[in-house]
């Protein structure tokens, strides 16, 4: 993609398959009608709403906010803002650009990773996922390797598909396409952060099966799965809180005051709050700061309470439209590339979403997973808001006859 610039607009060639050429497009249908304009308001929404809810849930914490009771829902904002400068820069790049950048960028998010070991990693609820750097700030390398994997197997899935070599990925191509995501994963899970983990199994998963690969990959993935899970139970390579974690799920009344105070506090919050909620800011448990790690991971807690089951719903159907959209991207687009991309995004959104929300309901282990677009957190809000950058440059970069 490249740009050329005039003294009152600038405009944007894409290759054209039906013609054969690179065909022209304004900046006025390539940018404005081309965006999915329902896709990023409901991300703006989601972010707004979720401002709100960080603010009700901060507000009151003095030993977090700082005495600033503006603290969280200001830098939720300034998070949210510099996620849509970095889905703008995606946008003007393009997916097909970051193609060609995928090996360094995949290289660098491996290196972070790496960096969390050493000593410059930083434990943040018993989970060493986290890299501290100068100024008292902290990047997560897991969530950008959501994005890498998703592209690095993208990249190498397609490559032959989209050059019209095969119709699908052979086997050699799936198992290069499985090495791209061993690494990251592997490094991952020494941290060990197991939430971010099943999240990139889901990607993988997703990638998989939009790329036409054999079932047969499919199911030994699954079972590889399941067998992996069992071996790291019974070989004891969870750490003590992580076992806690699953007992408390397994068995909800196991330790109420300890280790299953979290689920137990989250969904006495979400049932107090009834059909219409207890009102904005006026949640006895929020308020109270019953609930630990309210602004973060257990976010939908403070929906539940205070804007009750309706408000609750309205983030699930957002998330429910954002999910849509991105299906509607992947459908329409030509090249198998575009398609594998925006499939890894739909199950990284669906997953973490699905799981986050889940295990404030009780139905679903606590990972730690962050609500995407709603939760506070940077590293997590810039990668969501780069996914949505790679979404909507695959929409804009579709042929012309695509429907809209």
């Amino acid at each position: 993609m490249t740009t050329s610039h005039t003294s009152r607009t600038f405009s944007i060639r894409r290759y054209t398959p039906e013609l054969g050429t690179w065909a022209k497009l304004t900046a006025r249908d390539s940018l404005v009608r081309r965006l999915d304009w329902i896709l990023l308001l409901s991300c703006l929404a989601l972010s707004c709403i979720g401002s709100v809810l960080v603010f009700s849930a901060t507000r009151n914490r003095t030993e977090l906010n700082r005495d600033d009771e503006y603290y969280f829902f200001l830098h939720h904002l300034l998070n949210t803002g510099i996620g849509l400068a970095l889905a703008a820069g995606t946008i003007w790049l393009g997916h097909r650009t970051l193609r060609g950048a995928v090996p360094i960028l995949y290289g660098l998010s491996v290196v972070l990773a790496l960096l969390v070991l050493t000593p410059l990693g930083a434990t943040i609820n018993g989970s060493r996922s986290w890299l501290a750097i100068p100024g008292g700030f902290s990047l997560q390398p897991a969530e950008f390797a959501k994005i890498t994997i998703t592209l690095g197997m993208a990249m190498i899935l397609a490559s032959k598909v989209d050059a019209g070599d095969r119709p699908h990925p052979d086997h050699r191509t799936v198992v290069q396409g499985l090495a791209v995501a061993a690494v990251p994963v592997a490094v991952i899970l020494l941290m060990p952060d197991l939430g971010s983990v099943m999240v990139l199994g889901a990607i993988v998963l997703g990638v998989l099966l939009s790329s036409g690969a054999s079932n047969r990959w499919i199911l030994g993935l699954l079972s590889t799965g399941v067998a992996g899970c069992v071996a790291v139970w019974q070989l004891g390579l969870l750490d003590d809180y992580q076992i806690a974690r699953f007992a408390a799920f397994a068995n909800p009344s196991l330790d109420p005051a300890g280790v299953g105070y979290n689920t137990n506090q989250a969904r006495i919050a979400i049932g107090g709050g009834g059909l219409t909620g207890s009102g904005l800011f006026q949640g006895s448990q929020t308020t109270g700061q019953f609930v630990p790690e309210q602004q973060t991971d257990f976010i939908f807690t403070v929906a539940g309470e205070e804007l009750g089951f309706l408000g609750a719903g309205l983030i699930i159907v957002l998330l429910g439209v954002v999910l849509w959209r991105a299906c509607r991207i992947a459908r329409e687009t030509t090249e198998l590339y575009g398609t594998v991309v925006a499939a890894g995004i739909i199950a990284w959104f669906a997953f973490q979403s699905f799981e986050n929300i889940g295990m404030t309901l009780g139905i679903m282990p606590v990972t730690g997973l962050p609500l995407p677009f709603v939760s506070y957190g940077g590293t997590s809000m810039f990668a969501v808001w780069i996914a949505i950058g790679l979404l909507q440059s695959i929409r804009v970069q579709r042929p012309v006859s695509a429907s809209r």
